[in-house]
């Protein structure tokens, strides 16, 4: 016969996992239930679907230019995925790689910036995007968040699992150090770029504050951005606002599902 003290320890953290799988999962029941459903029913509280999705969605799209909107915001998230991992990777191989004894100073420097609020950084950012005269274009938006801290901290942490064995044969072979990293480095370290995608990608496509600040016309508004209009009037429909809600989801959603495993690898640091 089995432990009783064994089965009841089993079956509380089975209870304790499905209330947390309840919990991480409603919000988003809650979304796709309140897309079906009128802005009268959802304050009501009504928790079953309902049959004014189309309707919602009609009326979503043409509350905005759903096109460009889209364009803006996949070009953002896209562009500023690839341009971030780019810096960051060669950022973090340096760091790695390159011995210096101002190394670690500098190494230091940049992790203590990650304690600077973005708050105390966005009038110095935004006169400097002034001066630049950049204010409301893509650049804007880009150009704070290519060097990432953090990203340049994960990629850094997951070089040091990186054979130099294969660094030195390669010397060997009489590639240079751009070859290296380019053939070499960069396969090797698929999981950790897997990873990092999924991360910076979540960043840049939900990102509001800084657009907010400095994309100042509607052709230029990203899909969060349009959303937050949604609920800016004085009667919000919260059921067009769910629908936008979904359409905002979906994109990282399909990028996780996408690249789970590797994210799996790469969070846990494997090298292949």
């Amino acid at each position: 016969m089995s432990n009783p003290i064994a089965l009841i320890g089993r079956a509380g953290t089975y209870l304790l996992l499905s209330l947390a799988a309840f919990v991480s999962i409603f919000p988003f029941f809650w979304m796709v239930v309140g897309a079906s459903n009128t802005s009268a029913d959802i304050i009501r509280g009504k928790g079953t679907p309902g049959g004014a999705l189309w309707d919602n969605i009609v009326k979503f799209v043409n509350s905005f230019d759903m096109v460009r909107v889209l364009f803006n915001s996949f070009l953002l998230a896209g562009l500023g995925t690839v341009l971030t991992l780019l810096v960051a990777s060669m950022a973090g191989y340096g760091f790695e790689m390159f011995r210096s004894r101002f190394r670690e100073k500098v190494f230091g420097g940049l992790l203590l910036m990650l304690s600077i609020p973005f708050a105390a950084l966005m009038i110095p950012l935004f006169m400097l995007m002034a001066q630049l005269k950049i204010i409301n274009t893509y650049q804007a938006v880009l150009l704070p968040s290519i060097a990432s801290i953090f990203i340049i901290f994960y990629f850094r942490q997951a070089t040091k699992a990186f054979p130099s064995e294969l660094r030195d044969a390669a010397k060997i072979d009489g590639l240079k150090e751009w070859q290296i990293f380019l053939y070499v480095y960069m396969p090797v370290m698929r999981s950790t770029y897997a990873a990092a995608t999924i991360i910076v990608f979540m960043a840049n496509w939900n990102s509001y504050l800084w657009p907010l600040i400095v994309l100042q016309t509607n052709e230029m508004k990203t899909l969060t951005l349009a959303v937050a209009t949604l609920a800016a009037g004085y009667t919000p429909d919260f059921g067009v606002i769910m629908v936008g809600a979904i359409a905002a989801t979906l994109p990282t959603l399909i990028i996780f599902f996408l690249l789970q495993r590797r994210f799996v690898e790469g969070m846990l640091g494997a090298v292949k």
